[in-house]
C-alpha cells in the first residue's frame, strides 16, 4: 500500500514518527477490537522490528515504540494481517470510538457495530474526508454501561428512545455527556456523520482542524441549521445521558448473553511486552471467542467467556502482569510517556508514577491519578480526579479536577516530590478525591 502521506506530527500504522527512544507506530483498531492472531502479529512486530515496547492508548489503539531501522519491514508485516486502513490516505481518519463492550453489553440499546462499519468505511474511502484532521473523531455510543463519556469529540451520537423509536442524539465539540443539540433517526445516522463532516469541511479554514476551533467562530445554531438543510433533524429537550458506572473495565462482568461475561484488566501504565500481548491471545483462543477488546482506559477485556472459566482467566491475566482489580493502586494510575521517550517530558513519568503507586498502596489508597510529562496531556483526553504536571525531574505542581476551573482543575500546590504527593494524598478526605 503505497501513497503519498501528508505531513503530520501524530504516528499512524504507515506513518512511523521519531520519538527519543526510536519510531512509533500507531495501529487504529475498529471499535478497539483486533483478532488473537493480529494481536500476535503486533507482538511479533514489536519484537522483531523495535524494542519490544507496546501501548495500549486512550482511544482504544495500539501503538509500538523504539522501531529501529527496518520501518518498512515492519509496516508490511502489520499490514499483512490486516491491520492497515483499506486506502491509505484513510488512515489517519480512522478516529471512531465505540464502547468496549459493543454489542455484548447488557444494558445497550443498539449494536453499534454495523453502523460503525459503515462510518469507517466512509471515512476511509471519501476522498474529501482524508482532508480531516488526524485528530478529528467521532464518537458513537449505544448506550452502554461500559462507555467512556468524558473524553470529547468532535462529533458524538448517542442512543435513545422516544416514544417508542430508536433515535440518535448529537452534539459537537463535546462528550454525550452534554445536552444534545438534536437527534436523527437511527436509521439516519449515517447521512448524519457524513452531512456534518461535509459541512465541517466547507466552512472550516484551513487552520480550523478541529470542530472547536470552528465554533468558536461561528455560532452553533448556524451550523444546525444548515445542517438541516441536508437531514431531518428532530428537536429533543430534557434528555441526558445517564453516567456509566466507574470501573467496569476492570474484573469480570455479565454480557448480554446468559452465562457469558467479559473479563476486564489493566495495561500497567499502558504498556504491554510481547509476551503479555501473546499470552492474552491465547487465553482468547482458549476460552472465548478468539478476540479481545482494548478501551480507552488503556486496558482491555476478553469477551465471550463463560462464567465458570472468569476466576482461571482472571489469575492467568493476573500472572501475565496484567492488573485484574480496582484496589491495586497501579491500576488507577495514567502516565505519558515522559522524558525516558518524549522530548517534550519534564520528567520520568512513569517511573515516578510506579513510585507512587506503592506509597498509595501501603496507605490503602486506590485513587484515579493522571501524570503528565507537559501541558500537552497526550496520555489523558479527560480530566483526572488528580493531575500531576512535571514541572522538573521529580516535581511535579498538583491539580485537583473542579468543574469550573479548565485544563486540569485547580492548582493545588507547587512543586512536589513523589513523597509530598503522596503524603498529601493520605490526608486529604477521600470524598474530595474520587471520580
Amino acid at each position: 500500500m503505497s501513497a503519498a502521506l501528508r505531513p503530520s506530527a501524530c504516528p499512524g500504522l504507515l506513518r512511523i514518527v521519531p520519538a527519543l527512544d526510536g519510531g512509533i507506530c500507531r495501529i487504529k483498531l475498529a471499535g478497539g477490537s483486533i483478532s488473537a492472531a493480529q494481536a500476535c502479529a503486533v507482538a511479533d512486530a514489536a519484537e522483531r522490528y523495535a524494542g519490544g515496547v507496546i501501548e495500549a492508548t486512550n482511544r482504544a489503539n495500539l501503538q509500538i515504540r523504539g522501531i529501529g531501522s527496518e520501518q518498512t519491514a515492519l509496516i508490511d508485516s502489520l499490514l499483512a494481517a490486516g491491520l492497515g486502513p483499506t486506502t491509505a490516505a484513510g488512515d489517519d481518519v480512522r478516529n471512531l470510538m465505540l464502547s468496549p463492550s459493543a454489542g455484548i453489553d447488557p444494558h445497550l440499546m443498539i449494536d453499534t457495530r454495523p453502523l460503525a462499519g459503515q462510518i469507517l468505511g466512509t471515512l476511509q474511502n471519501h476522498p474529501r474526508f482524508h482532508d480531516l484532521s488526524a485528530k478529528f473523531a467521532v464518537q458513537l455510543d449505544g448506550g452502554e454501561a461500559l462507555a467512556m463519556l468524558e473524553h470529547p469529540h468532535d462529533l458524538w451520537l448517542a442512543a435513545l428512545e422516544s416514544n417508542g423509536e430508536l433515535l440518535l442524539a448529537f452534539g459537537l465539540a463535546g462528550c454525550p455527556i452534554d445536552p444534545p443539540l438534536a437527534a436523527v433517526p437511527l436509521a439516519e445516522g449515517h447521512a448524519l456523520v457524513v452531512a456534518v463532516l461535509e459541512l465541517f469541511l466547507e466552512l472550516a479554514r484551513p487552520d480550523q482542524t478541529r470542530m472547536r476551533h470552528l465554533l468558536a467562530e461561528l455560532p452553533v445554531d448556524n451550523f444546525l441549521q444548515s445542517l438541516s438543510k441536508r437531514v431531518s433533524l428532530t428537536a429533543i429537550a430534557g434528555w441526558q445521558r445517564s453516567q456509566a458506572p466507574k470501573l467496569l473495565h476492570i474484573g469480570t462482568y455479565p454480557q448480554g448473553e446468559t452465562d457469558l461475561v467479559y473479563v476486564g484488566a489493566v495495561t500497567p501504565l499502558g504498556r504491554l511486552d510481547p509476551v503479555m500481548l501473546r499470552g492474552v491471545a491465547q487465553l482468547a483462543n482458549e476460552f472465548g471467542d478468539g478476540s479481545l477488546r482494548f478501551t480507552p482506559w488503556q486496558s482491555l477485556l476478553l469477551p465471550n467467556i463463560r462464567a465458570q472459566d472468569a476466576p482461571q482467566v482472571t489469575q492467568r491475566l493476573h500472572h501475565l502482569g496484567l492488573l485484574c482489580s480496582a484496589d491495586q493502586a497501579l491500576a488507577q494510575l495514567i502516565a505519558c510517556t515522559g522524558s525516558s521517550g518524549c522530548g517534550k517530558g519534564l520528567a520520568d513519568t512513569k517511573g515516578d508514577a510506579l513510585q507512587l503507586a506503592a506509597l498509595l498502596q501501603r496507605q490503602g489508597n486506590a485513587l484515579s491519578v493522571h501524570l503528565s510529562g507537559c501541558q500537552r496531556s497526550c496520555a489523558a483526553a479527560h480530566c483526572a480526579p488528580v493531575t500531576l504536571l512535571a514541572v522538573a525531574p521529580g516535581l511535579y505542581d498538583l491539580y485537583f479536577r473542579d468543574a469550573e476551573q479548565p485544563g486540569f482543575g485547580a492548582l493545588h500546590a507547587r512543586h512536589l516530590t513523589i513523597e509530598a504527593v503522596g503524603a498529601l494524598l493520605d490526608a486529604r478526605p477521600r470524598s474530595h478525591l474520587d471520580a
